[in-house]
């Protein structure tokens, strides 16, 4: 079908009649009859237009197309803009009181048939702790410690939706009966960002003066998780002794240091996203122990990308440096250490985290992303994000897996949000697919690689925060769709399971402890517009376990003298602690605006959205 004619065909239509053509009622007849013609000619032409296509110009009706951001190409009429260009107020309601309950029944549920072990089997209705008759189920063993990880992972969940009854008796049970001193062999990470995280969230929500959650104040508590916090990370302080590159042991026990037998290999997000939580702590204590130590393994990872790429490996020798894995991309081995290094700019304020972030931003877009330059405009493929070798950034397999669903999330707080809602749209379409998302999808063979899916958050996380960069109701409908899926496929009988299988839906028995922490908190706060965490005055940035953690000018202030500088930076000024430093480095305002129409019609424009469905072999 030749479209440019077709496009000319309308306004050849409008206008006036030809000389001869009959008296003033033909006229009207005609005028009407071409009227009625352009509209449908323009209404075939939505379904019509192709990426790189021009939309049809109309004398007199350009104003209007562009007061509504292009409506014509956006698909206001088509069935994405039927689907998703509002969300009533009374269904947003409904939503967060399912999100609610969601959390309530797993929580629940631990409770009563799990607690003080370590996770839920929501099928069998019982307790899991660690795996001591096999050392070597890591699947297990990394995780869980013989510490209640659900119960500490949930605190914070509990203060955000307001229940300071259950949020105080909670606490009250991890003082009273949780101890580290434990035969437990764990993953430095995995205890980091679930345990020694969640407790400074709790602390820091419970010394709060602003309170924004309700009195959430205990009667006589002195400090407890802050200490206990303390405890853990001493624990974990022997896996950072005895390495040659200030890269820690990936796994430590929690009684005896590092086991003779351990590796001395690590992922490079296991070794390099530790600053977060160790800065806190230190800064905190008033100890600059523990920031050091995980700075120091920060820039030792650093000092070893590629000096061809800027990329790093995903697999890390700690002794030699050398890399085990060459294969970089935004998925498992790597997500977390670019989430940190600006999310540890944002709260520290230290300007080396951020170069470190720009850099490592800048070489991720050189080499691992491919498609159209632009995600909204243009010809080619949408933009996607894939796995290359670190060395030369050639193409070294055809999969991504369900973690790297996380980045939008993360270029959001960056700012680029365009390049933010095209990657969501396609994990989005694939959950559309499937109802879940698969741990891998080979993107080539438009099928899972890797098909269980354990109730992760990172899609949901990303929705939550481009619905608060957008307000666009599109991501209120996305966040509708997870909670629903979540509610038909991996309910079970006391709490919600693993999908084993995202095809079948045959259901796993496990319910890991960040389906609390932070799938069911991330749906609640994406429902619960008004949410003291979305007041203007307070801002909050989650870890990368969904944990919140204030911008407070106390972390960016340190009692010892600055040892994490070479002696030829210059001092930070007050100007770069300063409260307007904080707002620019984490704020909306400083992003990229969408602009204010596009909050009524579709983030993506339609004939995109239906490019990438097709690319998943939804169409």
């Amino acid at each position: 079908m030749d479209l440019t004619g077709l496009r000319r065909w309308p306004i050849r239509m409008r206008g006036g009649v030809r000389p001869g053509s009959g008296g003033p009622g033909m006229r009207w007849c005609s005028v009407l009859l071409g009227l009625l013609l352009l509209r449908l000619g323009l209404h075939a032409l939505r379904g019509l237009i192709l990426p790189g296509t021009s939309p049809v110009v109309v004398p007199g009706v350009h104003a209007v197309c562009r007061a509504s951001y292009g409506r014509f190409v956006l698909g206001a009429g088509d069935e994405y803009g039927r689907r998703y260009s509002s969300f009533p107020e009374g269904l947003r309601k409904e939503m967060r009181e399912m999100a609610r309950g969601m959390f309530s029944f797993g929580y629940d549920s631990y409770m009563k048939y799990a607690f003080p072990e370590d996770e839920l089997n929501p099928i069998l209705c019982r307790g899991r702790g660690p795996d001591h008759g096999d050392p070597s189920n890591l699947n297990i063993n990394d995780v869980l410690g013989n510490y209640s990880l659900t119960l500490i992972d949930a605190l914070d969940t509990l203060a955000v939706m307001g229940n300071a009854t259950e949020f105080h008796r909670a606490v009250r049970l991890v003082i009273d009966t949780v101890s580290f001193d434990k035969n437990s062999t764990v993953q430095v990470f995995e205890a980091t960002i679930r345990i020694l995280g969640s407790l400074l969230s709790a602390h820091i929500i419970l010394t709060d003066s602003k309170q924004p959650f309700g009195n959430m104040t205990l009667s006589g508590y002195d400090n407890e998780l802050l200490h206990m916090a303390r405890d853990l990370a001493v624990r974990l302080l022997p896996a950072f002794e005895n390495t040659k590159t200030g890269m820690p042991y990936p796994r430590v026990n929690l009684k005896k240091g590092v086991p003779p037998d351990s590796r001395n290999e690590t992922c490079t997000a296991g070794a390099g996203s530790l600053l977060v939580e160790f800065g806190i702590l230190s800064r905190l204590l008033g100890d600059s122990t523990f920031e050091w130590v995980a700075r120091r393994a920060v820039r030792a990872l650093w000092s070893l990308r590629s000096n061809d790429t800027g990329l790093l490996g995903n697999v890390v020798n700690i002794q030699t440096g050398q890399w085990v894995g060459k294969q970089s991309g935004l998925g498992a081995g790597l997500d977390s250490f670019f989430e940190y290094l600006l999310k540890s700019h944002i709260l520290f304020g230290e300007e080396e985290d951020l170069e470190m972030f720009n850099e490592a931003y800048k070489s991720i877009q050189n080499h691992l992303r491919r498609g159209r330059e632009a995600c909204n405009e243009g010809e080619g493929d949408p933009p996607l994000y894939v796995n290359v070798n670190m060395l030369n950034g050639q193409l070294m397999n055809t999969w991504i897996d369900s973690l790297q669903a996380f980045f939008p999330g993360l270029q959001v707080l960056k700012g680029d949000i365009e390049d933010a809602i095209c990657l969501h749209a396609f994990y989005y379409a694939i959950w559309k697919r499937y109802g879940a998302l698969p741990e891998r999808y080979n993107w080539q063979l438009q099928a899972p690689d890797v098909s269980f899916y354990p109730l992760r958050p990172e899609l949901v996380e990303s929705t939550y925060l481009l619905y608060q960069a957008t307000k666009n109701p599109f991501y209120l409908h996305v966040g509708m769709d997870i909670l629903l899926s979540l509610e038909k496929h991996a309910k079970a009988k006391c709490g919600y399971a693993t999908l084993h299988h995202v095809v079948d839906k045959s259901q796993e028995d496990r319910m890991e402890s960040f389906f609390l922490s932070e799938t069911c908190k991330y749906l609640y706060l994406l429902f619960d517009e008004d949410n003291p965490l979305h007041r203007v005055d307070n801002k909050y940035l989650f870890t990368t376990e969904g944990h919140l953690i204030p911008l407070d000018p106390r972390l960016r202030d340190t009692s010892w003298q600055d040892i994490f500088h070479n002696k030829n930076k210059v001092q930070q000024t007050q100007e770069k602690l300063s409260q307007t430093k904080l707002r620019t480095a984490n704020s909306s305002t400083n992003c990229y605006k969408v602009p204010e129409e596009r909050r009524f019609s579709l983030p993506l424009k339609s004939v995109y959205m239906r490019q990438i469905d097709q690319m998943v072999g939804l169409l």
